[in-house]
């Protein structure tokens, strides 16, 4: 099957080879087009604005034509353009995908339903449009030759940027850290907060947090959020420590390798998905955990 990659980054690309067919990219910079020569047979690029999701749309509706798969990946502006492009198309948009393979005409994927809980089998007529889900399409694009060609869009955009604010962001990546310390509302202020950070560094881990953390408190940005709302993360270790462990928290989580979880209620949620589970008072174990694994660090 031919396939059109929007937002195009290695892993989409690989994931677009494993279809069989041309891999066609679409870009918004001759910078963008230079840095993925080679991986794609054609590169299509355009000026409209990347951010604004109905041009990037147009762009994609006038480069479809002929191609049976439209790959984005599982971001907000991805999303948004897959289902704009999708009922342009009257195609079928299937989001997060797992794994993506094509049997003569038809588009078969598996992703995560009910909270990560399950996985579906979705089989669909081509073309189909389809979000990649991070982490899961793991190798290295083969090498082709590739034909550049400038495409316009003349359309007006709907969306109009007024202005751009960044946000506050540290170097936190979950979703490629090998063990997370996550933090919940058992923390009684921010200030405490501190404790997860130090045991995070002794670890050689990163810091994520539950919901309420995040969105209601606001002690750390959301770049730290783990959940069905935030990321999805599959660590080696994943260590919750004053985190109740409900459904929308536990489906970013499924995927850690094991869990271990520090709570002072007995009936906490957490426990039943943790592989190891501490029930004592945070304030009492986690100075102990520092203070024995930097021991064992220094010998």
């Amino acid at each position: 099957m031919k396939a059109l990659v929007v937002y195009p980054n290695k892993e989409l690309l690989y994931a677009a080879s494993t279809l069989g067919g041309e891999v066609a990219a679409l870009v918004f910079s001759e910078g963008e087009a230079e840095a993925i020569k080679g991986r794609a047979h054609k590169i299509f690029v355009t000026s409209v604005d990347a951010r604004a999701p109905d041009a990037v749309a147009e762009a994609v509706i006038k480069t479809a034509q002929g191609y049976d798969v439209i790959l984005l990946p599982s971001t907000k502006n991805g999303k948004t353009v897959g289902g704009i492009v999708a009922q342009r198309l009257g195609a079928e948009f299937i989001t997060d995908v797992l794994s993506l393979k094509a049997e003569g005409n038809v588009v078969k994927a598996e992703r995560y339903v009910f909270g990560n809980k399950a996985v579906a089998s979705v089989e669909v007529p081509a073309p189909a449009v389809v979000s990649v889900a991070p982490g899961r399409f793991q190798g290295e694009p083969p090498a082709v030759q590739s034909v550049v060609e400038k495409i316009e869009v003349r359309t007006a955009p709907v969306v109009k940027i007024l202005s751009i604010e960044e946000k506050a962001r540290g170097a936190v990546k979950l979703e490629e850290a090998e063990i997370i310390v996550s933090v919940g509302r058992g923390f009684k202020k921010k200030e405490d907060l501190q404790m997860a950070f130090e045991l995070a560094k002794i670890l050689g881990g990163q810091v994520g947090c539950s919901r309420p953390i995040a969105a209601d408190l606001k002690w750390l940005p959301e770049e730290h959020w783990v959940g069905l709302s935030g990321k999805k993360v599959k660590p080696k270790l994943y260590l919750a420590i004053g985190i109740s462990g409900q459904p929308q928290h536990i489906a970013g989580i499924l995927d850690s390798r094991i869990i271990a979880a520090i709570n002072s209620d007995p009936s906490a949620p957490i426990f039943q998905n943790a592989d190891y589970g501490v029930v004592e008072d945070l304030y009492k174990i986690v100075p102990i955990l520092i203070k024995k694994l930097a021991s064992i660090k220094k010998v």
